[in-house]
């Protein structure tokens, strides 16, 4: 009954609480394994922000049930969907032994123990409660990259979002925890660390009064081994100028933001409750594209209830007009729960689907000019594997697993983690090739 078996779904917040709880069960003598059919207990760590994430974590509950039939003992689901659907997780899929919410995944060695003297345990609703400092990881990413998680919870109040119920109110870390855990990690070998939370740029405001952001950059840099700290989930409402400063002078922090702006049309932001506005989006891309090399990715969201097609309209000129060089395009979820719920008109599935495709056909046309345009420049290239003769990383314009691939031809031995300076000789949509 020692080998456990963590399938960790959605996203980089949830993979940080996962490597958590690998870190528990590790400490309290369990052997972790990565393949199920060798595991005595399956965990799954479940998302629930949209639709299709739900139907993945009830699919992957499902599939792994089926172990029970060999030697699959207790299977337990964790993360945002257990706190959301706990008892009806617990009727619907009786292959559950424990269902865990957000705020007790800490107590996973605890559930264990329940589980052995015959008990099934449904804990949820404490997500505000949750107590992680101090616990350390095992990492599920590449050594040499890290997310690092620097507050919990989500006080916006978009329409459309359940995460608030989900991950309790805006709760940051304190800079010195903060810093203690990035000085574990690079010890450890990772050099870039990609800063995360549900909003990362409101860091510090219920802790300090208010955002502190750019002086946890700037204390960060400061850690030696440190190479690379990305931003992600950057909200547009809360970009202040100082931070777009210490973006621009500060030589660790890569030249890229994720700022889901979601839309451009002032009607649309009002009823996504987005807290900012279209003169405010401008501004701060304006301000954002005064950083000499600054790649910006966005997120947007089509077939919001409502969206018109002069709406709709609008959003496809935003896009051609700001030329980002990385976009996602999602089609709007409609969960239970929040606001946009209740509204009307509910956008038909098919026009969803054209409208997402039309955005994501202007930004590929996007993509590929930019990345046209790098032919012929030197990029710093982090080396990240050797796979069919060929090298291949990421520069500073990617994000893991979101973003494009930088691939390289080189005769020298190459390590992942390696930091090169690649010459790019093609383009493609998404990825470049170059040569060391």
């Amino acid at each position: 009954m020692k080998n456990v078996g963590l399938i960790s779904l959605g996203c980089p917040k949830n993979s940080v609480d996962s490597e958590k709880m690998l870190f528990l069960l590790k400490e309290n003598g369990y052997n972790i394994v990565s393949d199920e059919r060798k595991a005595d207990i399956i965990i799954v760590n479940t998302c629930a922000f949209i639709e299709d994430a739900k139907k993945e974590s009830i699919e992957t509950i499902i599939q792994m049930g089926q172990l029970k039939k060999k030697r699959l003992k207790y299977l337990i689901a964790t993360g945002c969907l257990s706190e959301r659907y706990n008892k009806e997780l617990m009727k619907e899929l009786p292959e559950l032994d424990a269902v865990i919410g957000t705020g007790d995944f800490t107590e996973i060695v605890k559930v264990i123990e329940k589980l052995k003297r015959g008990e099934k345990v449904l804990k949820y609703g404490h997500p505000d409660l949750l107590k992680d400092e101090g616990i350390s990881r095992v990492l599920t990413t590449p050594p040499y990259y890290a997310y690092l998680k620097i507050a919990e919870g989500c006080s916006n109040a978009c329409s459309f979002c359940i995460i608030p119920k989900l991950r309790g109110k805006y709760r940051s870390r304190k800079i010195e925890d903060i810093l203690k855990e990035a000085e574990e990690l690079v010890k450890r070998g990772v050099k870039e660390l990609i800063l995360i939370a549900q909003d990362t740029t409101k860091y510090g405001i219920d802790l300090y009064k208010k955002p502190v952001l750019p002086e946890l950059l700037r204390e960060l840099a400061k850690i030696e081994g440190v190479k690379w700290i990305r931003l992600l989930y950057a909200y547009p409402d809360s970009v202040t100028d100082e931070l777009i400063e210490e973006i621009k002078k500060n030589e660790k922090v890569v030249k890229y933001i994720d700022i889901p702006l979601q839309h451009s049309s002032e009607s649309v932001l009002r009823r996504m409750n987005r807290g900012t506005t279209r003169d405010k989006i401008e501004e701060v891309i304006s301000k954002l594209r005064s950083i000499p090399g600054m790649v910006i990715r966005t997120t947007f969201i089509v077939g919001f209830p409502g969206e018109t097609e002069e709406e709709f309209e609008n959003l496809k000129r935003f896009l051609i007009d700001k030329r980002f060089e990385r976009v996602g395009v999602f089609t709007y979820s409609r969960e239970e729960g929040t606001k946009a719920y209740y509204m009307k008109p509910q956008i038909k599935r098919s026009v969803k689907l054209k409208r997402q495709r039309e955005l994501m056909e202007i930004q590929q046309k996007i993509s590929y000019e930019f990345n046209f345009s790098k032919i012929g420049s030197r990029l710093e290239v982090m080396i990240e594997g050797f796979e069919d003769g060929i090298y291949y990383g990421r520069s500073y314009m990617d994000a893991p697993e979101i973003d494009g691939i930088v691939y390289v031809k080189s005769n020298k031995k190459l390590l992942p983690g390696d930091f090169i300076s690649v010459t790019i000789k093609d383009a493609f949509e998404y990825d470049l090739l170059g040569e060391y």
